[in-house]
């Protein structure tokens, strides 16, 4: 990380590079993995998307961590984030919260990809019961159009 904050002050794509290295590196723990994605996101929020996709879509990463990755991308690149919202809020082994956040952050993004966001938590007989209802809510708020 040392290295990579050094080459942003006089090459940010070399910087950019060696930031998306590290967040896309598994061996790396999680919040320097997010860390590094943040960086690349302020040095070239184009090239955040493989970053954050990285994080979001890792299933060995934290919730809360894959969750803040999948916000970031939302942030630089909508349509990129549909995939990560939708992947954590399927993702049976995610916490209920985190998942239901995800499909409320997708229902924001792409209203139509939210649904079976909702319909995979409000399903889910292990989540509790209250996520699910708000996620049946979530389902019906979207509306028979999405």
């Amino acid at each position: 990380m040392d290295s990579a904050e050094q080459f942003a002050e006089h090459n940010p794509h070399a910087a950019a590079q060696a930031f998306t290295a590290i967040a896309c590196d598994q061996g790396v723990d999680d919040d320097t993995r997010l860390s590094a994605a943040e960086q690349v996101a302020e040095l070239d929020p184009h090239a955040a998307a493989l970053a954050c996709v990285a994080i979001a879509r890792d299933g060995s990463v934290g919730d809360e961590v894959r969750l803040s990755a999948a916000i970031h991308l939302a942030a630089a690149a909508p349509g990129a984030a549909v995939g990560a919202y939708l992947a954590i809020a399927c993702d049976d082994a995610v916490g209920d919260e985190v998942r239901l956040c995800a499909a409320e952050q997708l229902a924001a993004v792409d209203p139509g990809a939210a649904v079976p966001a909702c319909l995979a938590i409000a399903r889910d007989g292990s989540v509790g019961d209250e996520v699910r209802h708000s996620a049946a809510a979530q389902l019906a708020a979207l509306g028979p159009g999405a």
